[in-house]
């Protein structure tokens, strides 16, 4: 970095604390710092763009309140976490990785152990953690990592990039997360290396999982893990998703009769329900009826999506359960 590129950082820092920190306006800033409003309002575009600003729009606690406390009434939950509707993927998966990363900042403390998943909403976690105190946390690969995944979807490296952000530790699990069957899973669990990791999964205080679709475009389709056509016959079967690959579930929280069953190296919904903090994670809006099935399994205990999920999820309860009864 040359003594220029420096200085821009230097004034954009300065323009974005008077602006966002101070509340002086853009044209007050231009005449104290002798620029024009023009180039004030560029750098402090340039600002968020590199990072230096971090903006975020929250839900008013009126509004999200409310919510939130259905949720819990009706599916147990500890928290709900509820963010703002974006029409852009990318940000709208942000936005709800901000509150799971803010939600970490909280409540991690030196000592624990947290249990991560892999999957795009879980690796957004890592990349919205802001100022987080340095802690001596374990971040402890909780499923088997994939290559067509790509590195930044993988356990093993959300894991370190965590660990990076609180400053803790991580720990990968030595083991690929699909296999062909249930017998060379079982195989690979008597190895001592990944049974050694798994058994620390297992006594996280926290886990951090993603929810799945059953879809065709779906990213276990997308990562080659099963083909269309295993997918639509999951459907068929009334699978409706499954939670970070372990379980495949139906609408009902059940475990759900398909041929893709017990083929993933991780922890599974038993082991889930001795960590005191699950934390569910799923920003797209096609995931509403995973969500419900995941919500009924009764493992999860904090809840991270977006508004209109957290509508459709409490609209698919009430229709289901009056179909139920």
């Amino acid at each position: 970095m040359n003594s220029q590129d420096v200085a821009d950082i230097d004034l954009m820092t300065e323009i974005s604390t008077l602006y966002y920190v101070q509340g002086e306006t853009q044209e007050a800033i231009a005449n104290r710092l002798g620029h024009s409003r023009v180039r004030i309002g560029r750098l402090l575009k340039k600002a968020q763009a590199e990072g230096i600003v971090d903006v975020r729009v929250r839900m008013h606690p009126a509004v999200s309140i409310e919510i939130e406390q259905e949720l819990k009434r009706r599916f147990g939950l500890k928290r709900a976490l509820i963010a703002l509707d974006n029409a852009d993927p990318d940000a709208q998966r942000s936005g709800v990785a901000s509150l799971v990363a803010d939600h970490l900042s909280r409540s991690l403390i030196d000592g624990q152990i947290v249990a991560v998943g892999m999957g795009r909403n879980v690796a957004a976690v890592a990349d919205n953690v802001f100022q987080a105190e340095v802690l001596k946390v374990s971040f402890v690969c909780a499923i088997g990592g994939s290559l067509r995944a790509g590195e930044h979807m993988n356990p093993d490296h959300i894991c370190r990039r965590l660990a990076s952000r609180f400053g803790g530790d991580s720990e990968t699990l030595y083991a690929p997360a699909l296999v062909q069957n249930g017998d060379v899973r079982d195989a690979l669990y008597e190895n001592s290396t990944v049974r050694q990791t798994l058994d620390r999964a297992r006594r996280a205080d926290t886990a951090l999982i993603g929810v799945g679709d059953v879809s065709e475009d779906s990213n276990m389709v997308r990562m080659g893990w099963f083909s269309a056509q295993e997918i639509a016959e999951a459907r068929l079967s009334g699978t409706v998703g499954d939670m970070m690959g372990y379980d495949f579930i139906d609408i009902h929280g059940q475990p759900s009769d398909t041929r893709m069953q017990g083929r993933v190296v991780g922890l599974n919904i038993q082991d889930l329900t001795r960590i005191p903090d699950v934390i569910a994670i799923a920003s797209e809006n096609t995931k509403a009826v995973g969500i419900l099935g995941a919500l009924r399994t009764g493992v999860i205990d904090t809840l991270a999506t977006s508004v209109t999920n957290a509508h459709t999820i409490l609209r698919l309860d009430e229709a289901t359960q009056r179909n139920v009864t």
